[in-house]
């Protein structure tokens, strides 16, 4: 009897040395980011510092150049703003002076997007000036960027919070 109790005792301490083995072979799948085209993806974090150097000083030229003329910018709680007059009148009345980003340093990747540019997907935070005790949590964005010439530009922007 107590080499049969002994034989399961190890039957089981096995199986979840197995288990174990195979739980934290599943948590790897996901390599970890390494960009495949290390001049694209610098090119598109020196866009995207361009990009929020504008928006942290309240650049409207510089931002309105960088926006496509049909921008599709997807906000979870605004909502698609397809409109970029629109889109850089909310940004100077609701940003401008009130809101600065900050990108959370090395989050930044690039895909490439055959014939057109670039997938940029990353995490910033926020800070209000007009809630200062407010906690500044990082959230995803999404970038898409179209190469045309030698100038980029943002056609889409999905930003979630």
């Amino acid at each position: 009897m107590l080499r049969e109790i002994t034989f399961i005792k190890n039957c089981l301490c096995f199986l979840v040395f197995l288990t174990s083995f195979f739980v934290v072979g599943q948590v790897n799948e996901i390599p970890k980011y390494k960009p495949s085209n290390v001049d694209l993806h610098n090119q598109i974090v020196k866009m995207d510092a361009t990009y929020f150097d504008a928006y942290n000083t309240c650049d409207m030229e510089t931002q309105a150049d960088l926006y496509d003329e049909n921008i599709e910018f997807f906000h979870d709680k605004g909502g698609l703003s397809t409109d970029k007059n629109g889109l850089l009148k909310a940004l100077k009345e609701n940003i401008c002076n009130k809101v600065t980003r900050t990108l959370i340093k090395g989050s930044i990747e690039v895909y490439p997007i055959k014939n057109y540019g670039a997938i940029e997907i990353g995490y910033h935070k926020f800070f209000n000036k007009e809630e200062p005790n407010a906690k500044s949590i990082p959230s995803k964005f999404i970038m898409i960027w179209k190469k045309e010439k030698n100038t980029w530009k943002i056609t889409k922007v999905i930003s979630l919070h």
